[in-house]
Order: C-alpha cells, then sequence, then structure tokens
C-alpha cells in the first residue's frame, strides 16, 4: 500500500513537472546558446518603428525560402514600462535600441553575406546598411552581444513602474493639499507608483507621501 501511494505521488509530480515545462514559452534569447557555429551575430540599421515589421518579415522569407542554415535569430530588444498618468496605468512596449534589429547569420569564407541572403534582406520594406563596410559587415563584439541577449529576453508580464525622479530632485507639487509647494525628493518607491518628498510647513521639513503624477520637477516649471 504505502509504495502504491509512493508511486501515485510520483507520477503526480511528473505531471505537474510536465505542465511546468509545458507553460514555459520558448525564449530565443534564453535557450539557446550565445553563438551557434559558423554564425555570427550583425547589426542591421532599419527605419524608424519599422523593427518589428522587419523582424516579421525577414523571419517569414527565411523561412518560405528555406534558408535557416544561413539565417538564425532575428532579434529586437523590447522593455515593457508602466507609467502612472492621471491616477491610471498605462503600459507600453518600448524598443530599447531604435532604429536597429539584430541579425544572426552565416557569411561567406571572404566575409560576404550570401547572395541569397543578401537580396532577401535588401528587398525588405525599410531596410538600410548592416553595420560595417559595404557588403562585409562587421560581427558584434562578445560584450555587445551579451547585453543584446540580455535585452532581448521576453518583456516581464507585470513590469515595474517607470519612475523619473530620483533622490535629491527639486520638485513641485502640481495636485493635492500641498499644490504649489516645492520640496526635495527623499525616496522613491516604483512598485507603489510613490514618492516621498520633504517640505518645509511652518519653518519644519516633513515627509509628504505623493503619486509620482502629482510632482514635477522644479525646473520644468
Amino acid at each position: 500500500m504505502g509504495n502504491a501511494m509512493t508511486n501515485e505521488e510520483t507520477d503526480r509530480t511528473k505531471l505537474q513537472n510536465e505542465e511546468v515545462d509545458s507553460e514555459h514559452e520558448f525564449d530565443p534569447a534564453v535557450d539557446l546558446p550565445m553563438y551557434r557555429e559558423g554564425m555570427d551575430w550583425f547589426v542591421l540599421r532599419v527605419a524608424s518603428n519599422k523593427e518589428s515589421y522587419v523582424r516579421e518579415t525577414l523571419m517569414r522569407k527565411v523561412e518560405i525560402e528555406g534558408l535557416s542554415h544561413l539565417v538564425g535569430r532575428i532579434m529586437v530588444p523590447t522593455e515593457k514600462v508602466k507609467t502612472l498618468k492621471g491616477g491610471k496605468h498605462k503600459v507600453t512596449e518600448t524598443k530599447l535600441y531604435p532604429g536597429y534589429v539584430f541579425v544572426e547569420m552565416k557569411l561567406e569564407d571572404d566575409g560576404r553575406i550570401p547572395q541569397d541572403v543578401f537580396f532577401l534582406i535588401k528587398e525588405t520594406t525599410g531596410v538600410g546598411d548592416f553595420v560595417g563596410t559595404a557588403g562585409r559587415p562587421t560581427p558584434m563584439s562578445p560584450h555587445e552581444v551579451e547585453k543584446m541577449l540580455f535585452d532581448s529576453r521576453r518583456p516581464e508580464e507585470t513590469p515595474t513602474v517607470k519612475m523619473e525622479f530620483e533622490k535629491g530632485d527639486h520638485v513641485t507639487i502640481n495636485e493635492g493639499p500641498f499644490e504649489n509647494y516645492e520640496g526635495t525628493v527623499d525616496e522613491v518607491l516604483p512598485d507603489k507608483g510613490i514618492v516621498r518628498v520633504l517640505v518645509t510647513i511652518f519653518g519644519r521639513q516633513a515627509p509628504v507621501e505623493l503619486q509620482y503624477w502629482q510632482i514635477s520637477r522644479a525646473d520644468e516649471q
């Protein structure tokens, strides 16, 4: 009986582990090695706001043309940022490297882009040139690749609040009972969207907790 229970628990644990694994969405920035055999990373200049379009288009073309042995991952690092305005949360996904797409690619022995790949990329709307000399792009350095892949990890589903203030900033209060008072930022609490400001009231400094949208830098007034 005891063994039967143990086997049952083992099966349950295995099932739970499989569920966890199935929930893990494949992330090319994390689940593949930094470098793959024969390939390097290159920087492709693209039109502003066309980064995602270029990435999706190139990935589709590479698959259709059967060129995945020459072109690997294509990355557009982004971050999710939560802002507070008028008491309302807004989440936006912003490009960390506007105007650039990162391409994992295999070059010819002479350092040139394979002809099929060259035309496939060049015929894509919004594409400029690779960083480097004409026809011979310059590979990214290992530390650049490491940082780019770190930035390319799948954005968090619950981003922290983007705070624009730091301790010591001179600010003006725009709303609430202390409207038009000036003070100094004493502490920033991003998770709560709160800024603690030291304000002089009746000749004494007192800490006041405010939503970050209720204040602005004094030099912006």
